[in-house]
Formats: structure tokens, C-alpha cells, sequence
């Protein structure tokens, strides 16, 4: 049954990948706002994972810091989702989601910042690396696309907001571990009164669905993105190595990528395949797990991947 369970692992992580791929598909067809589709998406999520913390018993954290870490992710989750959406309206799916899987740097940042976490020179390099490759992304995008200036900083700044919104499930399983359904409840919430205001300002006109196609889009995007690829995804983590794992991630953005040049039609010249093959080499070398000589270095990102994705 081990030996099943592992196997199943890695097809089970690169399918929630793709599905979360697929979900740039669906921001880029509906006419709803970036930060309109952030708040259907977690409301949506949010009631699924209600009903499933409900059916299984899970109990809401005692401790109220754990409830306001918990929140505060779905803050920033929010963020990430609204800045990510505008940046696929202005750049493209491929493009804005490789953009926001650099989240792995500013991870490393705050290690760095925040926990005294001190990086190899792998991870030193790969970030010189991903710097190169989002050059060579940008230079041909920037000649012909007048919005990409706003596309590229969506995405980058999309990649930080998810990485705060780690770190803060990351306190919130250090002050109070708290069930996986309940601990998504409190990030759908979160996120769900983050995006009210700024819905508002930002998408009049542009929040609700227009048609019942629509309706049905904006349903999928919010349970199979947010909830079976998000179940996916943390059910194969735990069971893989950091460098499988950094490895596989890498689907999303590569499935992306081919859906905005295949189905979009997207224009991608060799250089900017050329920048998009580097900046995820770089993001997979920034992923590595340290030698273990030198893991006392690294408790931030070691009990990061061990514990939050349960």
C-alpha cells in the first residue's frame, strides 16, 4: 500500500499542476475582473471547504493568533490571486504564471530576512539565473505589447504575495497546528474580505458573470482549481523529495506556457522559450533541498515543506 501511495505521488502532483494550469484558461475567457474572480474563487473554495470541515469533524484553532495567521494568509492568498489574474490579462497565462512561480525566491528572502536562513550558492545562482531568464522573456514581450510593464510586475508581485502567504500558514501550524479543511476555511475567508473593497474600486462593472456559461466557469475555477488540484497537490508533497517536488511543480507553468502558445495563440519566440527553459531551471535549483551537512541553516524551508501541506 506504501509502495502504491508513492508511485501515485507524482502523477497525482503533476495532474493538479496541469488542472491549476488550466485554471489561467478560464481567467483569460470570462469577463469578470482580476480581483472579482480572486473573490469567487475563494468564496466558492471557501464553502466546499466548509462543508467538508464540517463533515469530518474539524475543529476551528483555540488559539486566536492561530485564527488571525490564518486569515491573514488568505489575505495575501487573495492578493496573489488578484495580481496574478491581471497578469494574465496583460502578458498572457504562460507568461504571468512562470512570473508568479518565482514565489520560491521571495521564500528565500524572507528565510533570509525573517529566520536567519543563510543560502547556498545553488540558490544564490539560481536567482542570478531566473533574473537572466525573465530578461529574456521580457525584451520581445516589452517591443510589441504596451501593457507588459504591468503584466511583469502583476506577476512578480503576485509570486511575493504567495510567498507571504505561506510563511503565515507556516505560523499558523507553529502556533496552533490546525486541520487542513479548517485551516483552508480561514484562508477562504480571509481572502474573501480582503477582496471586497478592491473588487469594488478596481472591477465595477466587470463582478459578476454575465451568462450561465460563465456561471459554470466561475464554479469550476473555484472547486476543481482551488479544491481537487489544491487536494492533489498537498496529498503528493508530503510523500515525494524536496527536489522531485521542486522538480514537478514545474508542470504548471510548462503546461501554461503551451496552453497560451497552443490554445491562445500566444506569440513565444525561441528566445523567450530560450528564457522560460532557464528561469525554471533556475526556480528548480532555487527548490533544492540543502546537503544535509548544512540543514541546520535551512529549519524555515525543511519544516515548510514538511508540515503545511498536509
Amino acid at each position: 500500500m506504501a509502495t502504491a501511495s508513492s508511485r501515485a505521488a507524482p502523477i497525482s502532483l503533476v495532474i493538479g499542476c496541469i488542472i491549476f494550469g488550466l485554471g489561467s484558461l478560464i481567467v483569460a475567457h470570462v469577463d469578470i475582473g482580476g480581483w472579482a474572480m480572486s473573490f469567487w474563487r475563494l468564496a466558492i473554495s471557501g464553502i466546499v471547504f466548509a462543508i467538508l470541515a464540517k463533515v469530518m469533524r474539524q475543529q476551528m484553532p483555540q488559539s486566536k493568533r492561530a485564527i488571525f495567521y490564518g486569515l491573514l494568509s488568505g489575505a495575501f492568498l487573495g492578493l496573489d490571486l488578484a495580481l496574478w489574474h491581471e497578469s494574465i490579462y496583460a502578458v498572457g497565462p504562460g507568461i504571468s504564471t512562470l512570473l508568479n512561480s518565482l514565489q520560491i525566491f521571495f521564500l528565500a528572502a524572507i528565510g533570509f530576512l525573517y529566520f536567519n536562513e543563510r543560502q547556498s550558492i545553488v540558490q544564490i545562482i539560481s536567482l542570478f539565473l531566473a533574473m537572466l531568464g525573465v530578461a529574456m522573456i521580457g525584451s520581445p514581450e516589452f517591443a510589441h505589447n504596451s501593457a507588459a510593464t504591468w503584466g511583469f510586475v502583476t506577476g512578480i508581485v503576485s509570486g511575493a504575495m504567495l510567498a507571504a502567504s505561506m510563511t503565515f500558514i507556516r505560523k499558523t501550524h507553529d502556533t496552533e497546528p490546525t486541520p487542513i479543511f479548517m485551516l483552508m476555511q480561514l484562508i477562504s475567508i480571509g481572502g474573501v474580505l480582503a477582496m471586497i473593497v478592491p473588487m469594488f474600486i478596481f472591477d465595477t462593472g466587470h463582478i459578476l458573470p454575465n451568462t450561465w456559461s460563465e456561471i459554470g466557469w466561475v464554479l469550476i475555477y473555484g472547486t476543481v482549481m482551488q479544491c481537487l488540484a489544491w487536494g492533489l497537490i498537498a496529498y503528493s508533497i508530503p510523500k515525494l523529495s524536496l527536489a522531485l517536488t521542486g522538480l514537478l511543480l514545474l508542470t504548471e507553468p510548462i503546461a501554461a506556457l503551451v496552453i497560451d502558445y497552443s490554445w491562445l495563440d500566444k506569440p513565444i519566440n525561441g528566445l523567450q522559450w530560450g528564457g522560460a527553459l532557464l528561469t525554471m531551471l533556475a526556480i528548480y535549483l532555487g527548490s533544492l533541498k540543502p546537503k544535509p551537512h548544512s540543514l541546520r541553516r535551512y529549519r524555515f524551508f525543511s519544516r515548510f515543506y514538511k508540515r503545511d501541506y498536509k
